[in-house]
């Protein structure tokens, strides 16, 4: 009995192809932070990671979760939903951090991801998109976030870059000016986001064969959205 599958040499030599038309474009990353607090190390870390993303040529945003409601508590129509979710359809990247709170990441940086819908489409919007995950601890250094935020990343489809940041004690590594202090911790920041750049020019024209899948390939839209379509559970 035949399953009519895929013909992968077929469809590699169709990527090699598509290779030579490659984006133009800075690399967009879209940086998520996990604290509304006025001194947020989670944002300040993010604003720092910013910097040297746009040093190595690539355009960045970063989101302000202050403001967006819990999940589900208002249509998707809100203002701030939109938001978030217009800047995970714009990136090629992120890069996500959330403060530790009870071992775990923090509510507020949760809320994002939760806000981000399972599929348009058929699709995650975040599926075949890089990221690099970050943590800041208020005491010694501890890597339950990143752990968990890798978990996710794999849940959300994406491509988490092998390298991390964890940064202890995160109130004595920033200045008055909100600028990290040179250290070992500042200069694993610059490779995690040196690395999550190199990551995203390799993987951001090849992210349509890479994510590609038969069984997604298989099922429409309407049954996707009927088999996880939740309100029936």
């Amino acid at each position: 009995m035949s399953h009519n599958l895929p013909n992968l040499d077929s469809e590699l030599l169709g990527a090699t192809d598509a290779e030579a038309q490659a984006s133009a474009h800075k690399p967009r990353i879209l940086l998520l932070y996990g604290s509304t607090r006025a001194t947020s190390y989670s944002r300040l870390l993010v604003e720092e990671a910013a910097r040297l993303l746009e040093h190595f040529g690539a355009e960045t945003r970063i989101f302000n979760p202050s403001g967006l409601p819990l999940p589900d508590d208002v249509p998707i129509e809100h203002p701030k939903v939109q938001e978030l979710r217009d800047l995970m359809q714009w990136s090629e990247g992120q890069v996500w951090c959330s403060p530790e709170r009870h071992g775990a990441m923090s509510a507020v940086f949760k809320a994002q991801i939760d806000w981000v819908p399972l599929a348009l489409g058929a699709v995650r919007p975040t599926q075949g998109k890089t990221l690099a995950v970050m943590q800041v601890c208020g005491g010694s250094q501890s890597f339950n976030v990143v752990n968990q935020l890798r978990v996710l990343g794999r849940w959300m489809r994406m491509f988490t870059i092998p390298n991390q940041s964890s940064v202890p004690k995160a109130y004595m590594e920033f200045d008055d000016e909100g600028r990290m202090k040179p250290s070992p911790y500042y200069d694993r920041v610059v490779d995690v986001m040196e690395e999550l750049i190199k990551f995203t020019l390799l993987l951001r024209d090849r992210k349509d064969f890479l994510v590609d899948r038969y069984s997604e390939r298989k099922e429409s839209a309407e049954q996707l959205s009927a088999r996880v379509n939740q309100r029936s559970i």
